[in-house]
């Protein structure tokens, strides 16, 4: 009887991914939702990581390279307008060949380097993706191609904090990083992880089932847009 469920799982498992070769999903280009790009890194003064992504045949780009052309560090925020605080968590989303990608940016106000985190399957090839459909796989929670690149953005939303909660905001974002070693399409997913900081921040948040552009989209909705979060006492 174990015999027959390992066969017919691994027949369903076979079919699923014929499908999706079949779809082309599998021969995705390299921005494929959750793929994750060459990537370097270097270490700020702070002495956390700012992302550095090789954007395809392109030449790799720097955070600030990337952000500048944008007005950094995002180009959805008109430039004129000042920021009301010095720190800032972007929750953001973007295009990609299949449901798309949620992550975050976050930094000082007054720099065009940015911190990208996110979740996604380790690695570049699309079968951890695929197979985090049916189990759960190891995530990488870092940037991933096309986090920097303006023209994939779908939406998002921009919440400031104050010098002393954005310590507290950043430690959680690294914490959470560094304790969510897998992914998975349904439970850990890129909007789950985004959603983690979004109520650690003190916002309401929808359900991690929308797809990335819907999420960031009602995220935005249900906080009424306000721009500025303030810790819980005790955070």
């Amino acid at each position: 009887m174990t015999m027959i469920f390992a066969m017919t799982r691994c027949r369903r498992l076979a079919l699923a991914l014929c499908a999706l070769t079949a779809s082309g999903l599998l021969a995705a280009p390299a921005f494929a939702t959750q793929a994750v790009a060459t990537q370097t890194a270097a270490t700020s003064p702070s002495g956390t990581k700012v992302a550095s992504i090789n954007a395809g045949a392109s030449a790799a780009t720097t955070p600030a390279a990337a952000t500048s052309a944008a007005s950094a560090p995002g180009a959805s925020e008109a430039a004129a307008v000042p920021a009301p605080a010095p720190y800032y968590v972007d929750f953001r989303a973007r295009t990609a060949a299949t449901y798309g990608h949620a992550f975050l940016w976050y930094g000082k106000s007054s720099e065009r380097a940015v911190e990208v985190a996110g979740l996604h399957p380790a690695t570049d090839s699309p079968v951890p993706y695929v197979l985090g459909h049916f189990m759960f796989v190891q995530s990488e929670t870092g940037a991933s191609y096309g986090d920097l690149d303006e023209q994939y953005l779908t939406a998002n939303y921009r919440v400031y904090l104050s010098e002393e909660d954005a310590p507290k905001v950043f430690a959680y974002i690294q914490k959470l990083q560094k304790t969510t070693p897998f992914w998975n399409a349904t439970t850990t997913n890129c909007t789950w992880f985004i959603g983690q900081v979004a109520s650690f921040m003190g916002l309401d948040t929808p359900s991690h089932l929308l797809l990335p552009e819907d999420y960031v989209n009602e995220l935005k909705k249900m906080n009424d847009s306000r721009n500025m979060a303030s810790l819980a006492p005790g955070r």
